[in-house]
């Protein structure tokens, strides 16, 4: 059985789109949705005395339940399972996520000062996870119409990012079920040709474009549900490519960041 779709609550108010996003996703997918909160903190050198440990705790706990209403109101068929823990929020998000399906975590939404929306949180999970992260912007309008993938070859090195993008571009995901591509080789579109005959009902519309990657994937998904892009294994995991940060940071959309090994 595939594993959950996992949502990072914090206490910020971020995590309400992400609770929606990951209800419907759930739901789509035939999964359970997991809520995990963690109320210690990420920089804590010293465990909080026992009466603040109380206090956030019952303010987790009101959280959890809020977050369970949320998801049930577009989903009440959904199982939704709830988690409090004490441990850092990105060592609880990494371990949960080693058996996911997702993690998806909220960020802040789009202001006057860019490259401040993740914190070092959500960077170090984007940068660790071993399953694809999606962070969706508090002021993310969903649903829209198509989803967007960046490849640069459509090749094998490409295949999680491609898997995660044609699956969230099935039928009854998204109004139209479309995927457009982002590729630098003029035989992207024959490169595509497996996947169309795996997923016949998707809608596929190539494009191939030149000139730097992180533009042109911002302007292809301007109009975009969500925007799949693949992080590459590298010596310090905590390190994300300049392309992912782009996209992190000034899409508008919901991103997806898949490991590709």
């Amino acid at each position: 059985m595939a594993g959950p779709v996992v949502v990072g609550l914090d206490s910020t108010g971020n995590s309400v789109p992400a609770v929606l996003w990951g209800a419907e996703e759930a739901a789509a997918r035939g999964l359970a949705l997991h809520l995990l909160h963690s109320w210690d903190s990420p920089s804590a050198h010293a465990p909080p005395a026992e009466a603040e440990a109380a206090g956030r705790e019952r303010r987790g706990a009101e959280l959890l339940r809020g977050a369970v209403d949320l998801a049930y109101t577009g989903h009440p068929g959904i199982a939704v399972t709830t988690e409090q823990v004490a441990e850092r929020p990105a060592d609880a998000l990494l371990e949960r996520g080693a058996e996911a399906t997702m993690l998806i975590l909220g960020s802040r939404g789009h202001g006057a000062i860019a490259g401040f929306l993740l914190g070092s949180v959500s960077l170090q999970v984007l940068g660790q996870a071993v399953c694809p992260v999606v962070t969706v912007s508090e002021d993310a309008a969903f649903p829209q119409r198509e989803i967007v993938v960046g490849v640069r070859h459509a090749g094998p090195e490409d295949e999680a990012v491609l898997e995660f993008a044609f699956t969230a571009a099935e039928p009854g995901r998204s109004p139209d079920g479309t995927a457009a591509g982002v590729a630098e080789q003029e035989t992207f579109a024959e490169a595509l040709l497996p996947w169309r005959a795996r997923f016949p009902a998707v809608e596929v519309v190539p494009q191939v474009a030149s000139g730097r990657a992180a533009p042109v994937l911002l302007a292809a998904c301007c109009d975009a549900g969500l925007l799949v892009v693949g992080r590459r294994s590298r010596r310090s995991p905590m390190l994300l490519g300049p392309v992912v940060h782009a996209a992190l940071h000034h899409a508008i959309c919901p991103v997806s960041v898949v490991p590709q090994g």
